[in-house]
């Protein structure tokens, strides 16, 4: 049986409905047994007290994956009558801050489609790989169904131009970092951090994977390249620790090599 948050929390009217499994008010088979006080019954709470009229929800993130600390937010897929709109909040919630992705089922396939061409996957990993909490009508399970299979096909391939731009920025990055002295630790620490990301987002580019920002960018970069991810981390590290940009610069020049080199004159932006 799916875990039933406490009456206090929810009401007791919900909590009837939920019970009881009755047709508006049914929670996702998966919904952990043992979570009464955690991440997935407080997000479960959030949305029967904020959205009542939810007909799906899914806790993404760390928190879906045992991850979280007591401080981390909370990332909620929710799916809410064709009558509502999509939009996406950050509120706070008994004390944690949540953050959530609100869309109807008439236009979820497009967000997750769109979704896929950012190649960053947000929603698609929150879809695929959450857990989920509540399921009226089975559209979350046919938005589960197709963000898996649009996580599996990967995201969009960069287009020439994309490849072009990317390169040249990379080497700009590189060439700016090479020539500022270690005495200037503001402007060498912003070009250390624009070097890695530009690396990153082209290295997995390279191998067809999801890129990140924040936190996930290490764990989408690592998982897409683990040696070639690691220097370049290693060496943002020395950057930050020591000053040193050599390990940074010879890690992004290895990047460039495998996607044409370093590109400066003879750059056209279109």
């Amino acid at each position: 049986m799916a875990i039933i948050p406490k009456v206090e929390s929810i009401g007791r009217q919900r909590y009837k409905e939920i019970e009881a499994g009755s047709g508006r008010a049914r929670l996702a088979r998966s919904t952990p047994m043992n979570d009464q006080d955690g991440p997935a019954s407080e997000a479960l709470r959030l949305v029967t007290h904020r959205f009542p009229h939810a007909v799906g929800a899914i806790l993404g993130g760390s928190a879906a994956q045992g991850r979280a600390s007591a401080s981390s937010d909370l990332d909620v897929g929710i799916l809410l009558p064709d009558s509502d709109t999509s939009r996406r909040e950050v509120i706070r919630h008994a004390g944690r801050l949540a953050e959530l992705f609100i869309h109807t089922p008439a236009d979820i396939q497009q967000a997750l489609e769109h979704n896929r061409g950012n190649r960053r996957g947000t929603l698609l990993f929150i879809y695929a790989q959450g857990l989920p909490l509540l399921d009226l009508q089975g559209d979350l399970d046919r938005a589960r169904t197709q963000a898996r299979a649009l996580l599996t096909k990967g995201p969009l391939a960069l287009a020439p131009t994309e490849w072009e731009r990317g390169r040249y920025l990379l080497t700009c990055f590189m060439d700016d970092l090479i020539d500022t002295p270690s005495s200037n630790r503001f402007e060498q620490l912003v070009l250390a951090d624009h070097t890695l990301r530009e690396a990153a987002h082209l290295l997995t580019a390279h191998h067809g994977a999801w890129t990140g920002i924040g936190k996930w960018l290490p764990r989408r970069l690592l998982s897409a390249d683990p040696e070639r991810g690691r220097t370049l981390l290693d060496g943002h590290q020395r950057v930050a620790e020591l000053g040193d940009t050599a390990a940074l610069v010879a890690a992004a020049e290895q990047v460039l090599d495998l996607i044409g080199g370093p590109l400066r004159e003879g750059y056209i932006q279109r």
